[in-house]
C-alpha cells in the first residue's frame, strides 16, 4: 500500500466517521475535505473545487427551487385535501391512497419536502378521521423514500451516480429508466404496509394541543364568531354585477364586511382578495362578517339581489389556505390611539378587517366598530395571509401577537397552481425527450417558476439546501482520488475475489448490503459517490454491462428504511412517536425485500451482457 493511498484512505474513513456522528456537520465536513485533498497531492486544488461547476449539481438546486414552486402554489396542499376527501374513514384506503400520492409527489420533488408538507396533512386527517397517525407516518416517509426511485431526477443520488456514468465515458440514465424499478418496490411497499401496519404503535403522535399557537377554531369559539359567519352568492339579476367593491356598500345598508370573494375558474375555486378594484361577477360567492348585532337580510336579498348560501359555522377555517387570522396588540407608543376601529384604514393599507376587540379579557359583542382603542388593546384581525404578514413586518402601530398554527400551512402563491404544473410539465417534456441537456431543462423550469410568479428570487435561494450541495461538492473528489490511487480497484479486486465465481446476481446483492450498510451512517448522495467507482469497477473486471450495477447502487441508497437517520425517517420519529426498534421491526424485512426485487428485475430489464 503506497504513501498516497494510505493517506486518501485514512482521510476518507475520517470523512465517513465525522458524518455517522454529526460533529461538524456534513458541509463543514466536505469544506474540510476540498482544503485537504489537494494538500495530498493526489487531486490538485481545481480539481477539489470542480464539483461547483457540475452540472448534475446545478440541476439538483434547480429541482429543489421546482418542488418549492409546487409548495408554494399551494399544489401539495390541494392534493393533501384530496387524500382527506377520498380516504374517508378507511385506515387502508388513507395508507394506500396516501402512498401513491407521496410517491408520486416525490419522484419530481424533494421528498424530505413532501413530508415535510404531508405530515400536517396525516395528522389532520387522523385527528378527523380517528385513523391511527403512527400507522400512517411511516408508511408514507417509505414511500418517499421509494419515490427516489422513480425518475431520474428524483433524488441527488440518482444524479451523482449518473454523473459517474458519463464520467466514466458510459451514456447516462434516461429520465424514466428508473421507474419500473421504482413502480415495482411502491406497489410492494403499499402490499407489505397494508399487512404490517398493525405492529406500528397507533400512534396518537404528538398532537398540536400541548403547542403554543392556537388554532383558529379556537379563536372563533373565543370571540364568538360562528353566527357572525354569511355566505351569499350573487344572482344573475343582481344590480352589483359588474361593480367593484369600492362602489358596493354593504356594509352602511347590512352592517356586513366583504372578507372575501370565491369564484370558480377553469381549475377550480378561488378565494380572491377583496381589493377595492375587484369587479363581481356572477355566481361569485361573497364571504361576509356580520360586525353588527342584526343582520337586515331582506336588504341583502331584495335590494343587491344576493342569495344564502350554507353555513359552515366555522367562520370561514375551511378556507384557511386563503384566509388567515391573527391577534395583534395596540403598544403604548401607537399613533393609533384614539381613533376608533372604523378609522383604521386596516382594508386600504393590508386588506385586513377587525372582527374581534379584547379588553381587559373582556371580549366586546358585534357593533365595537365605534370604539376608540386604548393602549394594550388586542384586536382579532382576519384577512389574507399575505397582509398578515405585511402587518407583521411593519409593527409599529400594531404588534403581532400570535399567529395560528394554520399559518405554517399557508401557501404564498395559492392561486398559481396551474402555472406551476405547467413548468413542471415542460421541464419534465425537456428532459425525457432530450431537447436539452437536463442541466438546462431544470434552469428553463426554474426560470418558468419565477416568470409566473410561483417562487420569489428570495424564496428561491432560501429553497436550495446548500447544506446538501457543499456535501456532494466535498465528496466527489474523492471518488477521482480513490480511482487514482488504485483504492477502487483493490477494492473491486478484493470482492471478485470474494464472490467472483457466484452468480453475478451475487454480486448485485452484495453491491446492494454493502450500500445499505453504509447508508446506516451516511446520506445516501455520499453512499452513492463512495460505492458507484466500486460498482463500476467491478463491472469492467467481469467484462459487463455496467447499468445494472450503477442501478443496483441506486436503488439500495434510496432504501434507507432501516435508519431513522435518514432526514425523511427522522422526520416522522418524532411525529410519530417511532422508537429505533419500530425503524429495524419494519425496515429489515421491507429492506429483504427490496433486496430481492432489484436481483430479481435488475438484471431482466439491463442485462449483465
Amino acid at each position: 500500500m503506497n504513501h498516497e493511498l494510505l493517506v486518501v484512505l485514512s482521510l476518507l474513513v475520517a470523512t465517513i466517521v465525522m458524518l455517522a456522528l454529526n460533529k461538524p456537520r456534513g458541509d463543514v465536513v466536505a469544506l474540510l475535505m476540498i482544503v485537504a485533498l489537494p494538500l495530498t497531492g493526489v487531486v490538485t486544488t481545481s480539481e477539489a473545487l470542480s464539483g461547483f461547476g457540475n452540472p448534475n449539481v446545478v440541476l439538483i438546486a434547480a429541482m429543489f427551487v421546482i418542488g418549492e414552486g409546487l409548495a408554494r402554489t399551494g399544489v401539495a396542499q390541494r392534493l393533501g385535501d384530496w387524500l382527506a376527501v377520498r380516504g374517508g374513514g378507511s385506515e387502508l384506503r388513507l395508507l394506500v391512497l396516501l402512498m401513491g400520492m407521496v410517491g408520486l409527489m416525490g419522484s419530481v420533488m424533494s421528498s424530505t419536502g413532501v413530508v415535510a408538507i404531508f405530515i400536517p396533512v396525516v395528522l389532520r386527517i387522523a385527528a378527523k378521521t380517528g385513523a391511527g397517525a403512527g400507522r400512517l407516518l411511516l408508511p408514507m416517509a417509505y414511500a418517499a423514500l421509494i419515490s427516489g426511485m422513480l425518475t431520474l431526477v428524483a433524488t441527488s443520488s440518482n444524479l451523482v451516480i449518473n454523473y459517474e456514468l458519463v464520467s466514466h465515458g458510459k451514456d447516462g440514465f434516461e429520465f424514466f429508466d428508473f421507474t419500473l424499478f421504482g413502480l415495482s418496490v411502491l406497489a410492494l411497499g403499499i402490499l407489505f404496509m397494508s399487512v404490517a401496519r398493525r405492529w406500528l404503535p397507533s400512534g396518537d403522535a404528538d398532537q398540536p394541543d400541548g403547542r403554543v399557537r392556537p388554532r383558529i377554531h379556537e379563536w372563533v369559539e373565543r370571540y364568538q364568531l360562528a353566527e357572525r359567519e354569511e355566505r351569499v352568492r350573487v344572482r344573475l339579476r343582481s344590480p352589483l354585477v359588474g361593480k367593484t367593491l369600492d362602489e358596493v356598500d354593504l356594509y352602511t345598508d347590512t352592517g356586513a364586511r366583504v372578507i372575501a370573494v370565491q369564484r370558480r375558474s377553469r381549475f377550480g375555486v378561488r378565494i380572491l382578495r377583496p381589493l377595492p378594484t375587484l369587479e363581481l361577477r356572477v355566481n361569485d360567492i361573497l364571504l361576509l362578517d356580520r360586525c353588527q348585532a342584526t343582520l337586515d337580510r331582506h336588504v341583502l336579498h331584495e335590494r343587491y339581489g344576493l342569495k344564502s348560501m350554507p353555513l359552515s359555522g366555522s367562520y370561514f377555517a375551511d378556507r384557511s389556505q386563503d384566509v388567515g387570522m391573527a391577534e395583534v396588540v395596540v403598544p403604548a407608543e401607537s399613533r393609533l390611539i384614539g381613533q376608533t376601529i372604523a378609522e383604521l384604514q386596516l382594508r386600504t393599507q393590508y386588506e385586513l378587517h377587525v372582527v374581534g376587540l379584547r379588553r381587559r379579557n373582556k371580549i366586546h359583542p358585534p357593533g365595537f366598530a365605534q370604539k376608540r382603542l386604548k393602549a394594550g388593546d388586542t384586536l382579532l384581525l382576519v384577512g389574507p395571509w399575505r397582509g398578515l404578514r405585511r402587518l407583521q413586518a411593519d409593527g409599529r402601530d400594531l404588534v403581532v401577537l400570535s399567529l395560528p398554527a394554520e399559518s405554517e400551512d399557508a401557501v404564498p402563491a395559492v392561486n398559481r397552481g396551474p402555472q406551476a404544473l405547467f413548468a413542471l410539465s415542460v421541464t419534465v417534456v425537456l428532459m425525457v425527450t432530450g431537447i436539452v441537456p437536463n442541466v438546462q431543462a431544470g434552469l428553463i423550469g426554474c426560470l418558468l417558476m419565477g416568470l409566473f410568479r410561483c417562487i420569489s428570487v428570495e424564496a428561491a435561494y432560501r429553497a436550495i439546501s446548500w447544506k446538501n450541495l457543499i456535501l456532494i461538492v466535498g465528496i466527489l473528489p474523492f471518488t477521482l482520488a480513490l480511482e487514482r490511487t488504485g483504492a477502487v480497484d483493490i477494492a473491486a479486486n478484493a470482492l471478485i475475489g470474494v464472490v467472483g465465481n457466484a452468480e453475478p446476481r451475487f454480486i448485485l446483492a452484495s453491491l446492494f448490503a454493502i450500500t445499505i450498510v453504509l447508508g446506516l451512517v451516511i446520506v445516501n448522495t455520499a453512499n452513492a459517490l463512495l460505492i458507484t467507482p466500486l460498482a463500476l469497477a467491478i463491472a469492467e473486471d467481469l467484462g459487463a454491462s455496467p447499468y445494472p450495477f450503477a442501478m443496483t447502487v441506486a436503488l439500495a441508497a434510496s432504501a434507507a428504511f432501516m435508519t431513522p437517520i435518514s432526514p425523511v425517517n427522522a422526520l416522522v420519529a418524532t411525529a410519530g412517536n417511532y422508537r429505533f426498534g419500530d425503524f429495524i421491526r419494519m425496515g429489515l424485512p421491507f429492506t429483504l425485500l427490496t433486496l430481492a426485487v432489484a436481483v430479481l428485475l435488475v438484471p431482466v430489464i439491463l442485462p449483465f451482457y
